[in-house]
């Protein structure tokens, strides 16, 4: 269960960094994000996750 706070914790950092440094461009970016077609997103979501999955696998074992 450690793993999995730590993970989580990774997450947030790097998210709050990336808005942190770039308010601008996240909310540029989000508004973007509004005129995709949800099956795009929803496309591109379930690819982030299996190539999370193949990184976290990879570097596991």
């Amino acid at each position: 269960m450690d793993d999995f706070y730590t993970a989580l914790g990774l997450v947030l950092v790097i998210e709050g960094a990336i808005y942190a440094l770039f308010p601008d461009g996240m909310q540029r970016v989000m508004s973007q994000m509004q005129e995709v077609p949800p099956g795009t997103l929803r496309l591109a979501g379930l690819g982030a996750a299996v190539v999370g999955v193949i990184v976290v696998w990879a570097i596991r074992g």
